[in-house]
């Protein structure tokens, strides 16, 4: 199993104590929120794209004329696997996208689309089946607010920072951003904690207290662990 399929398999919550471990405290991108209860893990890399406010002069209806408008431009460069994710200042009054667009992305294999602003659309999002987060849902279009200006440069997306490349865990808890360079380090250990916590979810279960076995400070507790691991092939 490789790392990407690893990450598959956890939650944002132990991928973010194993990043915790290495000083890594900002993370988590803030106030976003699955479209839809039902859509998978998200994992991938980061592709990024970046709106400031518009300038009214700049960000007419004609502008979308130009084949290489960003967002225009972002929707079909966007690299089949990767997860488009999108600074839009926080501000979800004016929509970073709409279901055809996020169409579009899913069409071409894109694995998910993150924005800590608002997409329009977002029942339709959300039927789509493509993992989706957003702020909250948003009716206006872009162009009354945002302006897309940059494709693919480190952002800030919910005061997470976000490298083109790093890569976006999301789950029903929200999003969680792991550094490229530390993919397989996190995968594996959180691939680790995450067996260890559904053995102590059953122990848990059947009545056993927390003592000495979350966290695992009773040495009986890690020989209790590799038998049950062996029993249940984990």
């Amino acid at each position: 199993m490789n790392s990407l399929d690893k990450l598959k398999t956890v939650s944002t919550a132990t991928a973010a104590t194993a990043l915790f471990k290495r000083g890594f405290r900002t993370q988590a991108i803030q106030n976003v929120h699955p479209l839809s209860p039902n859509q998978p893990t998200l994992v991938g890399p980061a592709f990024t794209l970046r709106y400031i406010p518009a300038r009214e002069d700049l960000n007419k209806l004609d502008v979308f004329r130009d084949r290489s408008h960003p967002q225009r431009k972002a929707v079909e460069d966007c690299p089949s696997g990767a997860v488009m994710v999108m600074d839009s200042r926080k501000d979800a009054r004016a929509a970073s996208a709409g279901a055809i667009l996020v169409t579009r992305l899913m069409k071409r294999g894109v694995a998910g689309v993150v924005t800590d602003g608002g997409f329009r659309d977002s029942a339709e999002i959300a039927a789509l089946g493509i993992p989706a987060y957003h702020q909250r849902p948003s009716a206006p279009t872009n162009l009354t607010l945002h302006q897309a200006i940059d494709i693919n440069v480190p952002i800030g997306c919910g005061d997470a920072p976000v490298f083109p490349g790093d890569i976006i865990l999301g789950d029903q808890d929200g999003i969680i951003v792991i550094p490229a360079h530390l993919l397989d380090e996190i995968a594996d250990e959180a691939f680790e904690m995450t067996a260890y916590e559904d053995f102590v979810t059953e122990q848990v279960r059947a009545g056993r207290g927390i003592f000495g076995l979350y966290p695992a400070t009773d040495p009986q507790s890690l020989t209790d662990f590799a038998v049950w691991r062996k029993k249940n092939g984990r």
